[in-house]
């Protein structure tokens, strides 16, 4: 037989004994006689290395090293879920939904939460092209030989009938008996265990020898596809499809034709998730009908039509030794409980956030108190009660700080407000440190080769008593540094010297404004245009702005009254980060639209409806996600929402279709 012939027989043979065995549990050669065939292809394969294939099954041993992950930008946002602890919060998501669907029959699919590291994987004519970790959601780390490793995601698909491209997205996670045997090992030659699976699992994703992952049990579970002519209209559907293309999608996935179908699947899972295999901490509802998503749409960080359901947190009692004042970078004091460690939820705790005075004094917690903890939505631990039967009879009430632990200023408390404050903003250590580690951050100037602990080491050392003093940093200075080689060093000032390309409104994000996050500072960059303008608006001028309250506003003119805020801009400035905004030339844009604002309802035919967006953006007017007397025309497709269509009716807002929006930007 041909060789070639031969090696692409026993790629699919292999394929196929992968995808029985690790997809459908449901082996049809033993190990020995799969070991042998990929053997007799490795042989093949290193005779004849001008038939290599990135994506054939003897490529998923691993071997290749990778120094450093490439950060790689999204196609398709990744966004986070809501989330609910009560079914009276799921019926209040369901009315948001209807009162923007207008009463419709809903089906959702049911699935559960798995407890693992989010990954999306792209797929290019039906073979692996990459896999990126969530990172920020607009960005992540590439990891796609580590990802080739575990044998449960396809190199290549089964079928013909699959997208040309689409993104399909899960968790990576550690089933249960792998997780112990790990440990187990670990135990036995004197090492510290792991302490969870999900960590250990997410830490996987991040080794830079690809053999050593492919050592790990890890598990690849599939729950969402995304792109351009998905063969399906729903939710349901799609996961039909992606396992007869040889992803592992979980069986336990059901379609809710009502919320009653969603209350009985949560409640059968509350109980019997301990059976799986694999950690869950919760259910995921979503509106199967991917018209009805495309309705709903998305807030600034999660989709409407989608929501996790958390199961009951678990919940253990240990002691309170003492309790210690932790000053974040505005200045807030948050107070944190030093626990006796106790093992919760599969991590042992040894500190628990107790968020202010109020909290403290609401739940009468006293030194020496045995109390009950619990994971705030399973993640971060927080006090919920006292034993009272166990509290020492000499245990006095806990006596707020008045004074500032780091820096002794006089403590504040704004009128309305839960937490205290220390004023010092410009000279007390953590807010100044705290600052600096903001500004580097990912979803801030994203400066590689510099962390968090790097930040406090150059302050301590005083290199550094503000973000603009970084582009003052020299490779000689950074040298006689504790853990700090040349190489380091050199990395350190490039990636500074890199973050001046940075667009305008990350810097402006970065600048650590009190309430000015990421998508406030888009929408204050995208109206001001540069830094300049901004610092010099009226507050009336900034309430004005899309979605900018007073509160915002009064902050931001404070940042900008401040002379150290003045300096640092101007340092800034001289040293070419970029503080205005930098217009991408587009030939279609035009002003034809300027001042007009289209909310998009229904399914198109000339345009999607992001290049509907689009379009009304470039040619200067504005997208509104809904329904209002700021609405001056409703674009309509087919099988429009019936609340959308009552509330365009109601405020006499003109309804168009796409066509005649097509002629209304065609004309001169």
């Amino acid at each position: 037989m041909d060789v070639l012939k031969t090696i692409q027989s026993l790629r699919e043979e292999l394929n196929f004994h992968n995808h029985q065995y690790y997809v459908l549990d449901a082996p049809t050669i033993s190990d020995f006689e799969f070991d042998l065939k990929l053997k007799q292809l490795q042989d093949l394969e290193s005779q004849h290395p001008e038939y290599f294939d990135e994506n054939s099954p003897t490529q998923r041993v691993g071997g290749a090293i990778t120094k450093n992950f490439q950060t790689v930008q999204h196609e398709y946002r990744m966004y986070s879920l809501d989330n609910s602890y009560s079914k009276d919060d799921l019926k209040d998501w369901e009315a948001r939904i209807q009162k923007v669907l207008g009463n419709v029959d809903l089906a959702y699919t049911c699935e559960l939460k798995y407890d693992g590291a989010s990954i999306s994987i792209t797929y290019e004519n039906g073979k692996l092209k990459r896999a990126v970790t969530r990172g920020d959601g607009f960005q992540g780390d590439d990891v796609t030989t580590n990802i080739k490793t575990i044998k449960s995601v396809p190199l290549k698909l089964k079928g013909d009938d699959f997208p040309e491209k689409f993104d399909i997205r899960g968790e990576i996670i550690l089933p249960l008996s792998g997780f112990e045997k790990m440990n187990q090992e670990l135990i036995e030659i004197g090492e510290t265990p792991y302490s969870n699976p999900r960590n250990t699992a997410s830490g996987s994703l991040k080794l830079q020898d690809s053999a050593e992952v492919a050592k790990r049990p890890l598990d690849c579970l599939l729950y969402f596809l995304i792109g351009n002519n998905l063969p399906f209209n729903t939710q349901f559907d799609g996961l039909s499809h992606a396992r007869s293309w040889g992803f592992k999608v979980p069986q336990q996935t059901k379609l809710a034709q009502n919320l009653e179908d969603v209350f009985a699947f949560i409640d059968y899972w509350d109980v019997h998730r301990h059976d799986l295999p694999y950690e869950t901490d919760g259910v995921v509802i979503k509106v199967n009908s991917f018209q009805h998503q495309d309705e709903l749409g998305y807030t600034a960080k999660s989709p409407r039509w989608a929501i996790a359901y958390k199961f009951k947190s678990e919940q253990v009692s240990t002691r309170i030794n003492s309790i210690d004042y932790q000053v974040g970078r505005t200045g807030s004091i948050t107070p944190v409980a030093n626990l006796e460690p106790v093992q919760l939820a599969g991590t042992i705790v040894k500190r628990a956030s107790l968020h202010n005075a109020d909290q403290i004094e609401k739940l009468d917690i006293r030194l020496g108190d045995v109390v009950y903890v619990e994971k705030g939505g399973e993640i971060i631990p927080k006090i919920i009660g006292v034993d009272l039967f166990q509290r020492n009879s000499e245990a006095s009430p806990i006596h707020y700080i008045t004074h500032c632990p780091e820096c002794m200023t006089e403590l504040i408390r704004h009128e309305g407000e839960a937490n205290h404050y220390c004023p010092n903003y410009y000279g007390c250590p953590p807010q100044i440190i705290g600052r600096v580690q903001h500004y580097i951050t990912r979803k801030a100037m994203d400066i590689e080769g510099l962390g968090g602990e790097t930040v406090a080491l150059l302050y301590q050392n005083g290199l550094v008593h503000s973000y603009a003093d970084l582009y003052d940093l020299k490779v000689e200075q950074l040298l006689p540094l504790d853990r700090m080689a040349q190489k380091s060093a050199e990395n350190l000032v490039n990636g500074v010297q890199k973050s001046k390309e940075v667009p305008f409104d990350r810097v402006l994000y970065a600048l650590g404004i009190r309430y000015v996050g990421e998508t406030v500072a888009k929408k204050l960059a995208k109206h001001y245009k540069n830094i300049e303008a901004l610092s010099k608006a009226s507050l009336t001028d900034l309430i004005l702005v899309d979605e900018i309250g007073e509160k915002i506003a009064q902050s931001v003119l404070e940042f900008f009254e401040n002379n150290d805020n003045k300096l640092l801009i101007n340092r800034l400035k001289n040293y070419g980060v970029q503080l205005e905004l930098i217009e991408i030339f587009n030939p279609n844009a035009t002003d034809k639209l300027v001042g007009k604002t289209f909310v998009v309802s229904g399914v198109f035919s000339i345009f999607s409806r992001d290049e509907l967006k689009k379009s009304i953006e470039d040619n200067g007017g504005k997208v509104g996600s809904s329904i209002s007397a700021k609405t001056d025309y409703v674009i309509a497709g087919d099988n429009m929402g019936p609340a959308k269509l009552e509330k365009a009716n109601q405020l006499n807002i003109p309804i168009i279709t796409e066509q005649e929006y097509q002629n209304m930007i065609d004309e001169n």
